[in-house]
């Protein structure tokens, strides 16, 4: 019964905030830039001179991972998890720690593959026509858009947890 009783620490509960945050943007951009990676070593194995025009495209699906990183960083912080300061934190404290993970972690994980599928159509153009880099960086950015907006409410959540 001990055991359960912890999994309603303040602490713990924000531990797995931060945990969804990095974990689901992580195999997020993880997926993503492996489609685009993939994409772009065919494309380079034609063509070794676009190598870096397509490693732009691989690399945006990334960017996910990052947005993870930074909020379960935040919350790891705040909870006194890392850091000068050993805060005590309620249940209530962790369950809110733990709900501003979520954005971040799921849409990082939705937009980070499709990123990654929109960068590796990218590729293709680049690999007819490396003068359409820009439209293709374009095309894929598009998606960055919900990565940022859930990196926006998961911040906008974090900062509202009085500690």
């Amino acid at each position: 019964m001990e055991f359960l009783a912890g999994l309603a620490d303040g602490k713990f509960l924000a531990i797995l905030g931060a945990s969804i945050a990095i974990i689901f943007a992580g195999i997020g951009s993880a997926k993503g830039t492996s489609i685009a990676g993939q994409a772009a070593a065919g494309a380079v194995s034609e063509d070794s001179s676009k190598f870096g025009k397509l490693l732009v495209l691989q690399l945006l699906p990334g960017t996910q991972g990052l947005y993870g990183f930074i909020i379960a960083f935040l919350i790891l912080s705040k909870a006194g998890v890392i850091g000068a300061a050993a805060n005590s934190i309620t249940t209530a404290q962790g369950f809110q720690l733990l709900a501003s993970g979520l954005a971040i972690g799921f849409t990082g994980l939705v937009s980070g593959i499709y990123q990654g599928k929109a960068a590796a159509s990218g590729v293709g153009v680049v690999a007819k026509n490396a003068d359409e880099l820009g439209k293709a960086i374009t095309i894929a950015a598009i998606i960055e858009t919900y990565a940022l907006l859930g990196l926006l409410i998961s911040f906008l959540a974090y900062n509202g947890v009085a500690i």
